[in-house]
């Protein structure tokens, strides 16, 4: 597992919750309607786990219902969390 990418996601409850709320793919809304967070707030955090390498957005050309997954990495995180 990598350590730097771990202590990045602990930093940050957000980050934390929607490395939890990752069980599958979903997409920006499901998990702002999940975990009751603002969109901006969603955004934000999965802008900055996909620069780290925790997710993945499997469908990037699309503009809205970007799908996001959690990379291996991100596997190894959640499991480590819950």
């Amino acid at each position: 597992m990598d350590y730097d990418k771990y202590s990045f996601v602990l930093a940050s409850p957000n980050r934390q919750k929607i490395v939890k709320a990752l069980d599958k793919e979903k997409i920006p809304s499901q998990l702002s309607k999940e975990l009751k967070m603002q969109d901006a707030n969603i955004a934000r955090a999965l802008r900055e786990l996909t620069i780290k390498g925790i997710i993945k957005c499997i469908n990037p050309e699309n503009k809205r219902g970007r799908i996001y997954i959690l990379t291996s990495d991100g596997k190894s995180i959640r499991n480590k969390i819950i």
